[in-house]
């Protein structure tokens, strides 16, 4: 069955729609949506380029679908059709851009398009029994095959993400380190020309001095 529905923005990963009563009979639905925010963070860096990807989560999966910079992402328990999830998200995906696709690059708050619910749940709906007759024509359908989609696991892909920011911690805090000896090493090497001239210019000083001394005097 279908379990959560979230869209969000790609670009930046902000959240424009959702099942508003998703999740009541999932277990640690928070954690899960917690999941989907870090996915789409992840999809904001650019972690993840697979405009159609499943993503295995405990005993549910993610499936999701990218198209005109908009992710659409439902949860779905592990037994029910990947080809019905993902009909399930072109539904959604069509209507979507139908009504809101010219403004989703112009919203600015959270949640701009929840009204979209209303569509959201009746199409939850017509997906959730797998035995009705329009859903196992559509099972049927060979024109939809998903076979092709990659199945991944939700550590390794916000791993991925994870492991680059600590890649990219890690070269920012050596450029710094590197800067820093630079600098140390600059002085290191005037302290050394210091110490090596200094007896030189002051031996000449006071062979000047002296010089200077002996031609006002005589």
């Amino acid at each position: 069955m279908v379990k959560l529905t979230m869209i969000a923005r790609v670009t930046d990963g902000l959240p424009l729609a959702e099942g508003l009563d998703d999740g009541r009979d999932v277990k640690d639905a928070e954690m899960y949506k917690q999941q989907v925010k870090a996915l789409f963070k992840n999809l904001a860096s650019g972690h993840n380029d697979a405009s159609r990807m499943s993503i295995e989560t405990g005993p549910y999966i993610f499936h999701y679908i990218i198209e005109g910079h908009v992710c659409y992402l439902t949860m779905c328990d592990r037994s029910y059709p990947k080809k019905l999830a993902f009909q399930y998200l072109e539904d959604l995906k069509n209507e979507f851009e139908r009504v809101n696709g010219a403004q989703t690059e112009t919203a600015a708050r959270p949640y701009a398009f929840i009204k979209f619910d209303t569509f959201i749940q009746k199409t939850k709906k017509l997906y959730q029994d797998t035995r009705t007759q329009r859903n196992i024509a559509k099972l049927n359908d060979e024109l939809y095959e998903v076979h092709q989609i990659m199945t991944r696991n939700v550590q390794e892909v916000l791993g991925v993400g994870e492991k680059l920011d600590q890649v990219s911690q890690m070269s920012s805090r050596l450029t710094s380190e590197s800067r820093i000896y630079a600098d140390k090493a600059r002085d290191l090497n005037r302290q050394a020309l210091i110490r090596k001239w200094a007896p030189v210019a002051i031996v000449l000083g006071v062979v000047f001095l002296l010089f200077w001394i002996k031609t006002k005097l005589w």
